[in-house]
This record gives C-alpha cells, sequence and structure tokens, in this order.
C-alpha cells in the first residue's frame, strides 16, 4: 500500500473496530460486519475466522468471507499443523506465499485458487481463542501495515468471542446446574430434609452439588460433592460424577464401595479431574446412617441433649488420580429420633481472611436439633449473612422426626 492509501486503510480499520454500534450487535452479525469490512479494504478474496474448541487443541471455522464451504463443511484444523494452525501455536502472524498440500491441511484453500495467506492470532485476556487469516488469488506480498491492521481486528475478534463465550458457558454452567439439583427432595415417614444450593460470585456456577434419592430397601442416599475448577467443566463433570455415583448406589449398598467404583471411574475416564466427596445411605427403619468421606468435611450431628458434634469418621482421599489405592471404609452412625445430620460443601466455612477453625466452629455452634429448613435457615444466617458467597455453597440437611 503507498502512503496516502494505506493511511486511509489503517483509519477506515479503526473507526471499524471501535465503531459503538457493534456492542449491539451479537457475534454472528459482528463477524458478518467486520470480515466484510477487511475483505473490502484489504482488497482480498477470503477473510475467514477459525475459533478454538473446548478443548483447545482444535481450530474450528465459525465464519468467512469467500471460503464459506469452511463452515459449512464444519473444517478442523489441529493447533500446530498446517497455516492456521502454526498461527495459533505460535500466537504470531504468518504470511504464506505457497499454498498447497505442503504448507495447509485444508484443501479448501488451494481448491479455491488461493496463493498467499495471511493469519494472526485471536488473543484475549491472554487467552487463544482463534486465528483470522486473509488470501488473495492473486500475488502479493503483505506488508507489516497490513499485518499490523489484521491484528487490530483480530483484538477486536478476539474479545468479542470471549466474552460471548464466557456469558454463554455461565448461562449453560446455570442451566446444567439447575437440571441436575434435584426438584423435591424425597418424602419418607419419619424423616425430613432441607437443602441450599448458592453459586458464589467469583467463581459462579461451579462444581458443587447435593443429592437425594430412593434406594430400595426403604433406604435414602444423600451425597454432596465439590468439582475442583469452576464455570462449564466442573458443571459437566459434576453431572457426570452425579449420574455415575446414581448407578453404582443402585448396585452396591456400602458407600466406601460406592465411592471406591466413583473413584476408578473419575480417574480413568475424567482425566484431570479431583472433587470430594460424602455419600451417606439413611437405613429409615433402623434409624442409622452409613457415611463414606473422600477428602471432604465431616457432617455435623445435633442430637436433643447432646452437644452438636462432628461426625467421627475417616476422610479418604479425594476422588480422581487413583489416589485411594489403600480402599475406602465407612462408618456407621445411629440417628435417633429428633437428631438432625448436616452435610455441606467447604464454601461455607470456607472465606479469604478468617481462620477455618473459627468458621467450623461457628457452624457447629448454629446447629442445634430442629426442622431441617430451620436448621438452613439459621445456618445460612450465621455464616453468610449479607455477605455474598465468594465460592458455590451446597448444603443439605436431614431429620429423623420419629422412632420407625
Amino acid at each position: 500500500m503507498g502512503e496516502p492509501r494505506g493511511s486511509e486503510v489503517r483509519l477506515r480499520v479503526l473507526e471499524a473496530v471501535t465503531d459503538s454500534a457493534l456492542r449491539d450487535l451479537d457475534l454472528d452479525k459482528l463477524f458478518d460486519v467486520l470480515l466484510w469490512q477487511v475483505h473490502d479494504l484489504l482488497a482480498v478474496d477470503t477473510v475467514t475466522v477459525l475459533l478454538t474448541d473446548a478443548a483447545g487443541t482444535q481450530l474450528v471455522a465459525k465464519a468467512t468471507v469467500g471460503l464459506e464451504e469452511e463452515v459449512f463443511q464444519g473444517v478442523r484444523v489441529p493447533v500446530g499443523a498446517g497455516f492456521a494452525g502454526r498461527v495459533a501455536e505460535r500466537r504470531e502472524a504468518v504470511r504464506l506465499d505457497h499454498v498447497d498440500a505442503s504448507t495447509v491441511v485444508n484443501p479448501l484453500l488451494w481448491e479455491r485458487g488461493l496463493r498467499v495467506l495471511l493469519g494472526v492470532p485471536m488473543v484475549a485476556q491472554g487467552h487463544l481463542t482463534g486465528v483470522l487469516h486473509v488470501g488473495s488469488t492473486t500475488e502479493r506480498q503483505f506488508t507489516d501495515d497490513e499485518v499490523d491492521l489484521l491484528r487490530l481486528v483480530a483484538d477486536r475478534l478476539a474479545m468479542a468471542a470471549h466474552m460471548h463465550r464466557s456469558r454463554s458457558a455461565r448461562a449453560a454452567a446455570a442451566m446444567l446446574q439447575d437440571s441436575l439439583l434435584p426438584g423435591t427432595l424425597p418424602a419418607t415417614e419419619g424423616w425430613e430434609l432441607a437443602a441450599r444450593y448458592v453459586p458464589g460470585t467469583d467463581s459462579g456456577v461451579g462444581g458443587d452439588w447435593y443429592d437425594v434419592f430412593s434406594l430400595p430397601g426403604g433406604r435414602i442416599g444423600l451425597v454432596i460433592g465439590d468439582v475442583v475448577g469452576s464455570g462449564l467443566p466442573a458443571a459437566v463433570v459434576m453431572g457426570r460424577l452425579r449420574s455415575a455415583l446414581r448407578a453404582y448406589a443402585l448396585e452396591f449398598a456400602d458407600p466406601a464401595v460406592v465411592l471406591g467404583k466413583l473413584d476408578r471411574k473419575a480417574s480413568h475416564f475424567e482425566d484431570h479431574t479431583m472433587a470430594t466427596v460424602a455419600y451417606a445411605v439413611v437405613d429409615t427403619a433402623a434409624g442409622h446412617l452409613d457415611l463414606a468421606l473422600a477428602g471432604h468435611l465431616p457432617p455435623l450431628v445435633a442430637e436433643p441433649g447432646r452437644p452438636t458434634r462432628f461426625a467421627d469418621a475417616p476422610v479418604g482421599p479425594p476422588v480422581g488420580y487413583n489416589l485411594a489405592v489403600t480402599g475406602r471404609c465407612s462408618v456407621r452412625l445411629d440417628v435417633r429420633p429428633g437428631a438432625v445430620v448436616v452435610l455441606y460443601t467447604d464454601g461455607l466455612v470456607e472465606r479469604r481472611g478468617e481462620d477455618l477453625d473459627d468458621r467450623l466452629r461457628e457452624l457447629r455452634e448454629s446447629v442445634a436439633p430442629a426442622t431441617p429448613e430451620a436448621v438452613c435457615v439459621r445456618i445460612m444466617n450465621v455464616l453468610v449473612g449479607d455477605r455474598p458467597a465468594t465460592d458455590d455453597i451446597a448444603l443439605l440437611a436431614v431429620r429423623h422426626t420419629v422412632d420407625a
């Protein structure tokens, strides 16, 4: 580009990426508008955006001008492979003056007749979101100025894609969480239940969950757990662990065996995943509760006429990474009429700048024999009050109301 032409193009690109009207466009429309402007201003034949997939290992064609087949056919390019893959891996601009099977992995590029390509990475807040590339069917040399202009557009598209993904992930995680939390708790004569779930303000919806389900023989399964991490990935893993635990609970009566099976499943299929889980089975007829803990804080037991205490139960390793090589064990707790058992996740007691032991003491002192709903109200009032939770909170209370 000559200097007058270059200055004009730079000004128009700057106007395009800073146009306040773009804020009102959804992601697809924003891509469409900016890609056409790049197509016209840089006088190229193709403009394409490829976004990283959820795992960050592949680039998926998302939007294009001139290479519509890429999007329609769902073209995927491994990060590190071919032209776009090299741009993503290096996170720097790549200029290509020879387009064939030796330099690109997508045959559509040379079949389209492209002779030269220029690609730049799309990075937002330090995260690679994709690759923006342009191509021409005639020989030309992309200048340093054109590289800089394409980077400006890529930065604008990257931020839009990052924000869209963040919003979409939060919404999807919230919907998934809502769909997996029990809508109603089982009604069993002589036993009452209540629960709470509050997403953290820092992490958004994450991997905390509680579950209650009926089991054969008049038993009730109680689960509370916390997947390490936050957002949609943690919520997805949580959903899979929840489903697996339910399946194992139907096959095995001992909570320790169930957690052992869950551990094996998580260690094999949920790579780089860890979760703490407390699983208890209430025998409603016998009035006792079998409990196993996988890295989880012990529940509280409040009985009439006795001080509230933390259950004396061994805490095994968390689920995942094959940590429980020596096996798992469970304990049996008698739950007398009037007694309440409270299970919870660490978001209830962990606060920045506050001592965990002090918070656990406050929790213990806040629990007394009462209806499960009253117990939950009291706990949330004392431990949360008018301060938003920074981490997810799950809380589950069960009470033995009368002799079975």
